[in-house]
């Protein structure tokens, strides 16, 4: 994984791939849920209703309700028994197939992982902190691509949407394993169905908004996971990360363990940070702006 990703040809496209509909649990239409993302300004979304046969196994195919400018990825939020508290697992498969089969009775996290990576699928493990997840439960999805570090609905509702502990964890095993800020919008408080929602995103670098595109580049790494501020470059070069960005007051690059190199300012829109500290090991940026949003960087390795 490069932290010069984030350079690749193309531009940045803005995008939710955590949504519930009526479809599942959510108390909005895929047609209104399509229409309030574009005029927030997203480019793409997944509407990833639960794949369970009490919602008849849905992979909302939204395609038809979309509005000019956005783009549609189909996928699920798809389940399997047991994690270790014994509770559903919930997986995030994005790029799923029309016709992906029911899981079977004893299939498993693992297996049901297998078969959604298959089929093509970006694989998230969601809401680490609000499922209270260990490194076990991490170590029986091996071949996901990402873990959820923030959780917008997890934060609204239940105050644990964090997933940057988890996704240190499971850094510091050897797993190479990307972010991801997401919504897992339902649109479900009566006096605010837009609180959970517009929270968390990710912004895919690319060529072109399509669905092969998009998919393809979240696959890469070519992204990174914001509640607010922007990364516009970020350069490895001799030794040195060089990182321009939308203005924050510090810039971290996080390691292993306390290792960490920062600045800190009022509306810094760069920084030329040394990475010595991490050579040989992981790495990754947040930006934290003036309001404590941030955004992050999927990990490397200097």
């Amino acid at each position: 994984m490069s932290i010069n990703h984030l350079n690749k040809p193309g531009r940045f496209w803005k995008g939710n791939l955590h949504t519930h509909s009526t479809k599942s649990d959510g108390c909005m239409s895929p047609a209104e849920i399509c229409t309030a993302y574009r005029d927030e300004g997203y480019h793409f979304l997944c509407i990833s209703d639960h794949f369970l046969e009490r919602f008849n196994w849905p992979i909302t195919d939204a395609t038809q309700d979309a509005p000019d400018g956005l783009i549609l990825l189909r996928g699920a939020e798809v389940h399997a028994p047991a994690n270790s508290h014994d509770e559903l697992w919930h997986l995030l498969a994005v790029g799923l197939p029309a016709g992906f089969a029911p899981p079977l009775a004893d299939e498993d996290a693992s297996q049901l992982a297998r078969r959604c990576l298959a089929e093509g699928a970006f694989l998230t493990i969601a809401h680490p902190e609000w499922s209270g997840l260990t490194l076990d439960d991490a170590a029986a999805i091996p071949e996901a691509h990402a873990v959820e570090v923030y959780n917008h609905t997890s934060a609204v509702h239940a105050a644990r949407g964090g997933g940057s502990y988890y996704l240190d964890a499971l850094l510091n095993t050897g797993r190479r394993i990307n972010a991801l800020a997401s919504d897992d919008a339902h649109f479900n408080i009566v006096e605010r169905p837009m609180a959970d929602a517009f929270g968390g995103w990710v912004m895919v670098r690319a060529e072109a908004n399509t669905p092969v595109a998009i998919l393809a580049a979240l696959k890469e790494g070519a992204y990174y996971s914001s509640r607010g501020p922007d990364f516009e470059t970020v350069r490895q070069s001799g030794g040195f990360l060089e990182i321009s960005c939308s203005p924050v007051d510090h810039i971290t690059i996080l390691g292993r363990g306390s290792r960490v190199e920062r600045i800190h300012g009022k509306g810094m829109t760069d920084a030329k940070l040394p990475l010595d500290r991490f050579n040989g090991d992981w790495a990754r940026v947040v930006l934290t702006d003036t309001n404590g949003a941030q955004a992050w960087s999927n990990p490397f390795w200097p």
